[in-house]
């Protein structure tokens, strides 16, 4: 009888763990080198905010631990909050433009806003970023999150704020974009941790009648409204608003966000070795999504009113977005800022010093209102839009 010979074999060919990976959309090797190049960006930040200390105990091992410790401060009057939040839809923009470098200033406006609005000092900044693909070390997109990390290194030494950790994750299908050629589409959001000193939150409960209502500018729309903001465009220029006729104003509705927060934790004296104020700041108003409602909301409680006859202008953007869309002034002002990134309430007497306070800090800022009685606590504001008169008031909200 015959034996049948084995049939040949061709050898398996040898498949790494991470070349699997990577055939199903995940880079291992550009996460390490993009975890790494984050951890050593982030060490430039460590010394920025004075009351923290931040502990290299890592070995090494980019992936180690560095906690911190608060230092400075009276530990019986320190509290602790958070901030979180993100950039929102207003990605789809930066990606369509390539300038993922400045979404980091939109990521901290709509985080530490949350701190500075009550008093407190952002010290702190962690964040996810989610992208569809880093691509490899050296590639466009890998270069274009890398320069991001830049934009938000340089935001953080502007404001005195620490990067301490971080995740980035590799999110292929999840990570979509309505721009049909996107380049290095991404999703970000963080969280700010802020150190408050009890006796110095600001509550709005010291507000009285005659005083000073400041406007700070605004550019642009910060990271609210944006999905309005986008259905305008597609509106005006049609699906497919990403297209060259439409890169003018695509830059301009991609803005980004004015950073007041160093300025209102100096006003509110945190770099002062008292720590005592600056300025007499009464109530802060960081409006962000819901407009103008953000200011009725914090001046409900005082049962006082407020007349605002003399805001900051819409950023043009704003107002051919509200034309494309036939909004009226009162949508203008609840879904988008209006020209106004922060309304603050300040003692007449510290009025002069606050606005020249901003002008150190290169923030446009004005007198834009006062505070008055009323029978109910309402917002009436000369709309800079179409010129009508609004009335906000609590229960709309």
């Amino acid at each position: 009888m015959l034996k049948t010979m084995p049939r040949p074999t061709r050898p398996k060919e040898v498949v790494s763990v991470s070349d699997s990976y990577r055939l199903d959309g995940v880079n291992v090797e550009a996460g390490d080198d993009f975890s790494s190049l984050v951890a050593k960006a982030a060490a430039v930040t460590h010394g920025n905010c004075p009351y923290l200390e931040v502990l290299d105990l890592t070995r090494g091992n980019f992936r180690g631990p560095r906690p911190f410790r608060v230092r400075g401060l009276p530990l019986d009057q320190v509290l602790f909050d958070a901030g979180p939040d993100g950039v929102g839809t207003k990605v789809l923009m930066h990606d369509a433009l390539l300038l993922h470098r400045n979404a980091p200033r939109d990521l901290l406006a709509m985080t530490c806003g949350d701190i500075t609005r009550f008093g407190g000092l952002p010290a702190a900044f962690w964040n996810v970023l989610d992208v569809r693909n880093l691509g490899d070390p050296g590639s466009d997109s890998f270069n274009l999150f890398a320069d991001m990390l830049g934009g938000l290194v340089e935001a953080a030494n502007e404001q005195g704020l620490v990067i301490h950790k971080g995740e980035t994750a590799e999110l292929g299908p999840c990570i979509g974009s309505d721009n049909p050629n996107p380049s290095a589409p991404f999703n970000w959001a963080g969280v700010a941790f802020g150190i408050f000193l009890q006796d110095k939150i600001i509550y709005g409960d010291r507000v009285q009648p005659g005083d000073t209502v400041i406007a700070l500018r605004e550019n642009g729309f910060r990271s609210n409204g944006i999905s309005s903001v986008r259905k305008a465009f597609a509106m005006h220029y049609g699906k497919d608003y990403y297209g060259p006729d439409a890169h003018a104003d695509l830059l301009a509705a991609a803005t980004p966000s004015v950073l007041y927060d160093r300025f209102l934790a100096t006003t509110n004296g945190w770099y002062e070795g008292d720590l005592q104020p600056l300025v007499d700041v009464r109530l802060i108003a960081h409006i962000t999504g819901g407009g103008i409602g953000k200011f009725v909301e914090l001046l409900a409680p005082t049962g006082l009113s407020a007349r605002l006859d003399d805001l900051f202008e819409l950023p043009p953007i704003m107002r051919k977005c509200a034309d494309w869309r036939g909004m009226t002034d009162e949508e203008v002002y609840t879904t988008w800022n209006g020209g106004q990134g922060v309304i603050a309430v300040i003692s007449p007497d510290d009025t002069t010093r606050f606005l020249k306070m901003a002008a150190r800090f290169g923030i446009e800022a004005k007198t834009c209102g006062e505070i008055i009685k009323s029978p109910n606590t309402t917002v009436q504001v000369e709309s800079m839009y179409r010129g009508d008169v609004l009335t906000f008031n609590h229960h709309q909200r």
